[in-house]
């Protein structure tokens, strides 16, 4: 929302005076903030009170502290080390007070000289470092420091003032020095332009942007902080609402076919084959999808279903319905795995309905083609024919469907499995390809809290399937902590074999694949700080796969699966599995979606601290979903008393997918789940919280599809459409990456 050249300003070069090349150059790389408006937008994380600041009885350990404080006493020690043998080594130790208690402050080597000149008993100072415990007493080792010179009051207020704002900081910036450059800046924010309609912000008693803006990063009293934040709260969703409803505005300007199925067609044949009946969830949202299907303008819909609630089917049907009206259905998957076990179930829940123009088809019958990225030549050829002429209705693809080659006869509705995987902009390319606008039906079974489907999926009508069909079978969950307990684990792998003596199979699932170019050692990537601290790699799958097969599932027929493998080996491995001549499958992530293999009755997570927990609900969905009950064991090294395991214990405790994802939000920064969740523009959200803020973001839903209603071109409002511009370049960056 960086909206007027002002505040367009880039930081680096007329700003030279103000920050200095070398923070402008920090803040670009480390924080993103490239111009006057983006650093006027990077808000205070917290506020410190004078009082606070200053209560040295009560520093918390092991945490960042800024406090503010006079130096009693600083002395300087030289000793003797292996670096400094003939006691050249120097140590500094400071110690300051601020009538509440003591602290030590220390500095070695070369970095004595300049707080051993500066730092004399009577400065006063505010210093900023991490609290730890040397000889039983509490201390900073080599803290930031600015002096409050001139001891007049005045400057102390300045900085130790009613409100500091601490600011998110690097170690090469502290928050103090970010707090400086914004004051630079801060006179620029009476030109921000104001993005919220003028009649809504009065009738909502919001302040305007520049006050805002003001009040956040200058507060006098604490209602300052709460009014600059319900207002820019309001300016994310109430925006980001508008992208949406001028999304879906203009989709429902588009013109579509409406596709009715025949009474009799191959809709009715395939129903009438059904072994079972469609639970009253499947009938409903079926109900929903037909009515859309129906209209003259375009279904967007949002399919949420647990997993294995029976989406493929719904889909199936709304693809038949398509058929018989005349029109093709295409069904986009995110992996060629995923694709081909589509392409497999669809066509054996078809059965000869899936023979269209071969002999035994049937009268209704029509031809299914998968599409794929890694098909030889022929076989590409044959399917691109397939669909242009029109011979096949439904095709199953990943992302090759969308490519320039491909030509429809006449698409009629497009199917999205796991949407959060697909930009919008990859949903309009295949959309594109039809004569008219295609029906569309997205499905997910990553349960979306609503606030969450309102921002991220916001231009989608969304349909819940919450019931399991009849037959499936409850999955016991259990936590096996293999450090505290490690005869639990041998006991796993005792339950796996148990699993394979009475006809069953069994995955293992593993973080890593394990070959050469994924050893972090190799490839010099960044470790991730859980990493760091446990001193070794994620468990590999071609490791782990070994020393099963050597070690406690010996004997067993133990194969490994991995997104690196050719197309071609990954569809034998699972055809084998399927088939029931593979008794344990060691594999990544692969698996996640879609995989379905009914006699797969156990599954053990290697390592399971390091998935997210919709990723290990998702995986734990893959056993249970024959007759047999199901067995998932999420192990894990990580102490009882860490978040991870309170996270695990969370999955092991429920299997409602909706109660998961909110504690997956809650646990997690929104930004993280609105990114992966669809595409740009969410990781924009700085001040709204997704889960606290629902009431927020439903009125802002409500507001921004009256403003769009009323002026969808947003004429009147110049304000909003920069606001909109400078939002929608952001994501249009963002799906670009994703690309």
């Amino acid at each position: 929302m960086d909206l007027v050249p002002a505040l367009e300003e880039p930081l680096k070069q007329p700003l030279k005076s103000v920050l200095g090349p070398a923070t402008a150059k920090v803040m670009a790389e480390h924080l993103g903030l490239h111009s006057v408006g983006d650093l006027l937008h990077h808000y205070p994380r917290r506020y410190e009170e004078r009082g606070q600041l200053t209560h040295l009885a009560d520093l918390p350990m092991d945490e960042h502290v800024t406090v503010v404080a006079m130096v009693a006493d600083a002395r300087l020690h030289t000793f003797a080390s292996s670096k400094a043998p003939r006691g050249k080594g120097q140590r500094l130790e400071v110690t300051i007070t601020d009538g509440s208690g003591r602290l030590q402050l220390v500095f070695f080597g070369h970095g004595v000289h300049k707080p051993h000149k500066e730092l004399l008993p009577g400065t006063r100072a505010m210093f900023a470092g991490k609290v730890s415990v040397f000889n039983r007493r509490l201390q900073l080792a080599h803290p930031a420091y600015e002096l409050l010179r001139g001891d007049s009051d005045e400057t102390v207020e300045t900085w130790a003032g009613a409100l500091i704002p601490i600011y998110p900081a690097t170690a090469k910036l502290e928050s103090w020095k970010i707090g400086k450059a914004l004051q630079t800046v801060l006179p620029t924010a009476q030109e921000a332009i104001d993005p919220l309609p003028e009649g809504l912000r009065e009738g909502r008693g919001l302040v305007s942007l520049p006050e805002a803006l003001l009040k956040i990063h200058r507060p006098h009293t604490k209602a300052d902080i709460e009014d600059a934040r319900s207002r820019l709260k309001w300016d994310e969703a109430f925006v980001l609402q508008v992208a949406l409803a001028r999304r879906r505005h203009a989709d429902a300007q588009l013109p579509a076919v409406a596709r009715r199925p025949k009474p009799d067609g191959l809709l009715t044949a395939f129903d009438d084959r059904l072994p079972f009946t469609l639970t009253e969830g499947q009938q409903n949202v079926s109900k929903e999808i037909f009515d859309d299907l129906a209209t003259e303008h375009p279904m967007h819909r949002l399919l949420q279903g647990e997993v294995g609630s029976g989406k493929t089917m719904v889909a199936l049907r709304a693809m038949l319905a398509t058929v018989d009206a005349g029109g093709q259905a295409a069904m986009l998957a995110p992996t060629e795995v995923l694709a081909q076990q589509h392409h497999r179930s669809v066509v054996e829940m078809m059965g000869d309905l899936a023979e269209g123009g071969m002999l035994g088809g049937t009268e209704h019958s029509t031809k299914v083609v998968l599409l794929t990225g890694s098909m030889g030549a022929a076989a590409r050829r044959q399917a691109l024919l397939d669909l242009v002429t029109g011979e096949a209705g439904i095709v199953i693809g990943t992302h090759a469907l969308i490519e320039d080659k491909v030509q429809f006869h006449d698409l009629g509705l497009v199917v999205v499995d796991e949407q959060h995987r697909f930009g919008v902009e990859q949903r309009d390319a295949l959309r594109g390809k039809g004569k008219q606008p295609p029906h569309l039906l997205v499905m997910t079974a990553t349960p979306i809290p609503r606030t969450v489907a309102m921002t991220v999926f916001g231009d989608l009508e969304t349909s819940v399937l919450d019931q399991l069909p009849a037959g499936r079978s409850p999955i016991a969950s259990h936590v096996v902590p293999a450090a505290d307990k490690p005869h639990f684990l041998s006991r796993a792998w005792e339950r796996v074999r148990e699993e394979v003596e009475s006809g069953h199979q069994a995955y293992v699932v593993c973080p890593r694949i394990g070959d050469e170019e994924d050893d972090p050692k190799k490839s010099g990537k960044k470790k991730s700080p859980e990493d760091e601290a446990e001193k070794r790699p994620p468990l590999a799958v071609l490791e782990v796969a070994d020393q099963l097969a050597k070690g406690p599932l010996q004997g067993l027929r133990v194969e490994v699966l991995h997104g690196r493998m050719h197309p071609d080996d990954k569809d034998a491995v699972m055809r084998r599995f399927a088939a029931g001549d593979t008794d344990v499958l060691v594999a990544t992530t692969v698996i996640e979606v879609g995989v379905n293999v009914p006699n797969a009755t156990a599954m053990v997570i290697m390592d399971a601290d390091r998935f997210g927990v919709s990723q290990l609900h998702q995986l734990r969905g893959r056993v249970g979903r024959g007759s047999a009950p199901g067995l998932c064991l999420l192990v894990t090294e990580m102490p009882e008393a860490s978040a991870a395991r309170q996270r695990l214990t969370a999955v092991a405790s429920t299997l409602d997918g909706f109660e998961l994802s909110r504690i997956d939000l809650e646990q997690r920064r929104e930004g993280d789940v609105l990114g992966q969740a669809q595409s740009g523009a969410r990781t924009s959200l700085r001040v709204l919280a997704v889960i606290e803020d629902e009431e927020v973001i439903a009125e802002a839903r409500e507001e921004a599809a009256a403003v769009v209603a009323a002026d969808p071109e947003l004429e009147n409002l110049p304000g909003l459409r920069t606001a909109l511009a400078a939002l929608l370049d952001e994501e249009r960056e963002q799906y670009l990456e994703k690309g």
